[in-house]
């Protein structure tokens, strides 16, 4: 995007009060406003903390503040309009064929968005992204932050068969990145002392396969 978008869509991101929790329990998706855990007693936070840990530990598991902004059925009228520009760009010809020429690959034709942040104790353990039914190709991240340093945590990490780091990718204000599904890869552990938000809009490029949102 030109960089005064960018700003803009930053700038929309960092206000928004809409933010909700999402993390996992007993393998099922729970989303939390972020509001009302700010209003628990410290007990409760750590225990609700102590709890995703502990499932973190030893399987897929993730805890981030999230945005549901776009899924491939959502009409612009129905988009949060904050986001409808947004909408407007991710669904238009120009980033649509950007996709096709970048990945030679014909089928991309719809996509969904979320916006992503990413605090203190946020992560997003190995996954691959893949669930043929919803048609995914590929999977980006738009990455909306304006600083942040690798020792903050937070990382894209591409792992290897071998379970290595094979590449990470720190954010980089107004980079994107796109990826093959599936792929296994990771969001790292962000740094108690990480300063600021790690903010994106994130989402997959699908085919024309009828998918769900997200």
């Amino acid at each position: 995007m030109t960089e005064a978008s960018a700003r803009q869509l930053h700038d929309v991101l960092a206000t928004d009060t809409q933010w909700v929790c999402s993390t996992m329990g007993g393998g099922t998706v729970v989303d939390v406003p972020v509001e009302m855990l700010e209003a628990l007693p410290a007990e409760a936070y750590a225990e609700f903390v102590s709890h995703a840990h502990a499932e973190a530990a030893e399987g897929f598991h993730y805890m981030y503040d999230t945005i549901r902004l776009i899924g491939p059925e959502t009409t612009r009228a129905q988009a949060l309009e904050a986001y409808a520009p947004l909408l407007d760009f991710l669904r238009g010809d120009a980033f649509l064929d950007f996709v096709r020429k970048l990945t030679a690959d014909a089928r991309p034709a719809l996509v969904d968005a979320q916006a992503t942040r990413y605090l203190p104790g946020h992560y997003l353990t190995q996954h691959d992204d893949l669930n043929p039914k919803y048609g995914r190709l590929y999977a980006y991240v738009l990455n909306l932050t304006p600083r942040w340093r690798a020792d903050w945590g937070g990382l894209l990490n591409f792992i290897d068969a071998d379970g290595h780091v094979a590449e990470a990718y720190a954010p980089a204000f107004n980079a994107l990145n796109i990826f093959r599904v599936p792929q296994p890869h990771s969001v790292g552990f962000v740094a108690p002392f990480a300063r600021g938000a790690r903010l994106s809009i994130t989402g997959w490029i699908h085919d024309t396969t009828l998918a769900r949102p997200f």
